[in-house]
């Protein structure tokens, strides 16, 4: 089987986790109604859908969300609350840093919205490590809409086994599937990387460890080898005095 030419990774609970809660319990506390009432607004809502495909613009959204919650505050104090969730998981953005030092091609594949992306930009370094972002709202589909889908493949060039694919979402990966995409259910850092090496784009992390094991062996042999033809030198000039 070839190599794969790119790497695809979703962003959310692949490349940095989330959690909405914490935007929800930011805005009711300068609000009328409880966090969970936020939280459900969020959730269930088609406000957050048409935020995310580009329908509503962030201005547009603040509106809805501060008539709906009675929020007394800034456009830029909610944008603040509303985007300041994010963690970054540290494994995938080694291992996305790795791919890159390797010249492998990586690009970022999320659903998402304008003010966490601005705030990823401003706030997390290894966000600009990528080649190129498809991201919904700038595309008017979220994944799994197979439009989405043919972006990624007219931004990267390519089709098919060309592209390797993980996302935490089995209908997301499912839509990849489809696409003859190598395309897997992101469960683990450690398990993408086996993933990833198991295509010769990345050493795994067992061989990295017995290239290391063998490499500590090595050193010791030399070290006794050395240690030898000392020995054996002192004991020529002692027999040549």
């Amino acid at each position: 089987m070839t190599k794969p030419k790119a790497v695809i990774f979703d962003l959310g609970k692949v490349l940095v986790d989330f959690d909405y809660s914490i935007a929800g319990r930011r805005i009711a506390a300068r609000g009328r109604v409880s966090a969970k009432a936020v939280q459900e607004f969020i959730d269930h809502s088609p406000l957050l859908f048409r935020f995310e495909t580009g329908q509503v613009s962030q201005e547009q959204f603040f509106a809805e969300v501060r008539a709906a919650t009675g929020f007394r505050g800034t456009i830029e104090e909610f944008s603040e609350f509303f985007a300041d969730i994010f963690t970054t998981i540290e494994p995938m953005v080694k291992l996305n840093a790795e791919l890159r030092q390797r010249g492998v091609p990586t690009y970022i594949f999320s659903n998402t919205n304008e003010l966490a992306i601005s705030h990823l930009r401003g706030r997390f370094p290894f966000f600009s490590q990528f080649n190129d972002y498809i991201l919904s709202y700038k595309h008017g589909a979220m994944k799994p809409d197979g439009r989405l889908y043919e972006v990624v493949e007219r931004q990267t060039g390519l089709r098919g086994t060309d592209l390797l694919y993980f996302d935490d979402r089995a209908e997301n990966v499912a839509a990849g599937t489809a696409r003859g995409w190598r395309a897997f259910v992101h469960h683990t850092p450690e398990q993408t990387r086996e993933i990833i090496a198991s295509t010769d784009r990345l050493e795994s992390p067992n061989e990295s460890s017995r290239s290391v094991s063998s490499f500590s062996a090595n050193r010791v042999a030399l070290k006794r080898s050395a240690s030898v033809l000392k020995t054996v030198a002192k004991s020529y000039l002692r027999a040549s005095r």
